[in-house]
């Protein structure tokens, strides 16, 4: 049950659609516009950089609300376990992003919100590596989804690489593997939410990141 308390929480802080606001005040629905999407790069693209920053930096603190919450209510409770609970959260978090009951359950992909999770639990190396990847891949090719899936694959697989060498100190091994388990699902959310690009990417029509300040509606 605390479990589900926690997912929860997450949920209600992951409800806050920083895109689709900015774009309320500019009059406009963001999912119409651009891909559809409410998210960082459809804010950047539809809206300019002030509004792509705004959104990206809101869907950053979605997770870290939540976990800080969380970690109010229950660490002293269930010490041995506050860190999971704090990781259900941070998925809560994620599931309303891209999930959210009152725009019909169609939120952003969840990547930006994924990241603020890597950023609140301190796992600094693995940040610091997927924002490494993640900006190669989208300056190499100029494809943020692209950049986008390998970053949620390095994510998955870096999870449970460190797990396995015990450098996740702050999760212990009865609950390791639920850990993974909860790595795979918002990892996997990601992923599918990159269907129509990934589609686009094989039939090589996706748009690519315009680097020049002009606006690229896709």
């Amino acid at each position: 049950m605390v479990r589900i308390i926690c997912v929860l929480i997450g949920y209600i802080c992951g409800l806050f659609q920083t895109s689709y606001i900015l774009g309320k005040i500019s009059h406009i629905d963001i999912r119409d516009y651009g891909s559809g999407n409410a998210g960082t790069t459809n804010a950047l693209r539809t809206l300019g950089k002030k509004a792509g920053a705004l959104t990206l930096l809101g869907d950053l603190c979605k997770p870290m609300i939540a976990y800080l919450i969380v970690w109010l209510l229950f660490h002293n409770k269930y010490p041995e376990m506050a860190k999971l609970l704090c990781m259900y959260a941070c998925a809560g978090a994620v599931l309303g992003h891209v999930f959210p009951f009152y725009l019909g359950f169609k939120g952003g992909k969840g990547i930006a919100t994924i990241a603020g999770l890597g950023i609140i639990f301190g796992f600094w190396p693995l940040t610091l590596s997927g924002v490494l990847v993640f900006v190669a891949v989208a300056a190499l090719t100029r494809y943020v989804s692209l950049a986008s899936i390998c970053l949620m694959i390095l994510f998955m697989v870096e999870m449970v690489v460190f797990g396995q060498l015990g450098m996740l100190r702050s999760i212990q091994p009865p609950y390791l593997y639920e850990w993974y388990g909860i790595v795979f699902v918002v990892s996997g959310i990601a992923i599918c939410k990159h269907k129509a690009n990934i589609k686009r990417l094989i039939n090589h029509t996706e748009n690519k990141l315009s680097f020049s300040g002009k606006k690229n509606a896709d």
